[in-house]
């Protein structure tokens, strides 16, 4: 329970004014919290999309973009977020089901590494191809992946 500032008179730790007096209170830090800063509130589109393409770790930033209110209404962002999730899903593609596809029918001839690796290579081509064109301020769609992130982004919209 507060006091009033100027006659003493018991106020709510809420209340902005004095009922007795009308005098303005100071309102304390704990009945009213400081609005949490949004973390995007620094951030331009254009870094948060080539943030999105970082190898092996923009998913995370892809997920927080997609997650956050700053970029709701930003289709651009937003369809660099899914491009990037979905390249990083074709890693995963790679390194988990094709990969092991190729070591296993690799008939004794040594490659299976060589195939696999020619794979990760593109897509590690892609990532820092797309980092590129997102710094230069460049709209550019990679030809399947494109296409189903610029999908999850209409279907978003509708």
């Amino acid at each position: 329970m507060a006091f009033c500032v100027q006659c003493g008179n018991k106020v709510g730790d809420a209340d902005a004014f004095c009922a007795k007096c009308g005098a303005r209170q100071k309102v304390s830090s704990a009945a009213a919290p400081p609005r949490a800063a949004d973390p995007f509130s620094g951030i331009s589109p254009r870094t948060a999309s080539l943030l999105c393409y970082v190898p092996w770790v923009g998913w995370i930033a892809a997920i927080v973009v997609l997650a956050s209110n700053r970029f709701r209404r930003e289709a651009q962002v937003r369809f660099h977020a899914f491009q990037g999730l979905y390249i990083f899903v074709a890693w995963l593609m790679v390194e988990w089901v094709i990969a092991p596809v190729i070591a296993i029918t690799d008939w004794g001839f040594g490659l299976h590494h060589l195939g696999a690796r020619l794979l990760q290579l593109g897509i590690f081509a892609a990532w820092i191809f797309m980092m590129i064109k997102v710094s230069h301020d460049e709209n550019y769609k990679l030809p399947i992946i494109g296409d189903l992130a610029e999908r999850s982004v209409s279907e978003q919209r509708s």
